[in-house]
């Protein structure tokens, strides 16, 4: 049967934060079979649990905020959600001595890293996955997200930026993760951001750790960063790897099709509570082995 998964064993990072630009140090550990992902603030006594559920998705302005039925919050849950995704790791304790994750280099790369280096370990439990039977399309004016069904995982994704930078870049692409590597084609995509914001983020206490170390920043003209772009479809390749993080949050990989124009963290939201909240669309399945898995995960080498 295909596997549960977790890590080895545990491995401790501390970065700075993005919205309070505090430092913040987050250890990752083992968890057992059917834990599923559990955000742990360390900082509090008794320390709170936050179990990433997608109805615990509160604040999604310019990242993605879970909160437990206590009200206690940790929020840009969402590049480390999206490494477990593009590693199938299903059970985890994140401990964060903070309200917030370390936002690393922006992108998902260092957290795979992270889990890679102590190694992916498989649990004698049947991994359950969510199969899109019916498609469930949600909108925001003329923005939208729809899952449809489909025999693996694949995006068909499309962006709409305004932005001499961005518009010379690839804006829409489909990405079918039977064949093509989440580490290799998304995962290193950095987050971005517009120097014209960047005043009215700082008079509401926001952003205050970005920097051009963990983002791709851009003026009305052009990309800011010394080094440029990492892909050449980079802004791209991270809204989907936005998206992969928030549809994880959903306890399981998906089988099926992401299609979506102009999405972002609310509506990826929004499109996981409707699929969740609608049986009829969706059902959980397992596979006996890696020949019936339509999804490509990294294989689980274990550190030594």
């Amino acid at each position: 049967m295909i596997k549960q998964r977790t890590i080895k064993q545990s491995v401790q990072e501390t970065g700075i934060g993005l919205h309070k630009g505090d430092k913040v140090t987050m250890t990752l550990r083992p968890a057992p079979a059917n834990t599923g992902i559990v955000f742990r603030r360390v900082d509090l006594e008794p320390h709170a649990d936050i179990p990433a559920r997608a109805e615990a998705v509160g604040d999604t302005m310019l990242c993605t905020c879970i909160t437990n039925a206590d009200g206690v919050s940790i929020s840009t849950v969402e590049h480390l959600a999206s490494a477990l995704a593009g590693l199938g790791i299903d059970n985890i304790i994140v401990e964060v001595d903070s309200d917030e994750l370390p936002i690393m280099d922006g992108s998902a790369s260092p957290f795979i890293f992270l889990l890679q280096s102590v190694g992916i370990e498989e649990l004698n439990a049947p991994k359950q996955f969510i199969k899109i039977k019916k498609s469930i399309k949600v909108k925001d004016g003329d923005k939208w997200a729809e899952l449809r069904p489909h025999d693996g995982f694949r995006v068909d994704f499309r962006i709409d930026f305004d932005h001499p930078a961005i518009s010379q870049t690839r804006q829409h692409m489909v990405l079918d993760f039977d064949s093509s590597s989440y580490v290799d084609e998304v995962s290193r995509a950095r987050t971005f951001g517009f120097m014209k914001d960047l005043e009215y983020m700082n008079a509401n206490n926001l952003a205050l750790g970005g920097s051009m170390a963990n983002a791709v920043a851009l003026d009305e003209y052009r990309v800011l960063n010394p080094e440029g772009l990492r892909y050449s479809d980079e802004f791209l390749k991270h809204k989907i790897l936005d998206a992969i993080g928030d549809l994880y949050l959903g306890g399981h990989s998906i089988i099926g099709e992401l299609v979506a124009y102009k999405t972002g963290h609310g509506l990826n939201n929004k499109l996981l509570n409707a699929l969740l909240q609608n049986q009829a669309c969706w059902e959980f399945v397992s596979y006996d082995n890696s020949e019936e898995l339509p999804i490509r995960f990294a294989s689980p080498i274990l550190a030594n």
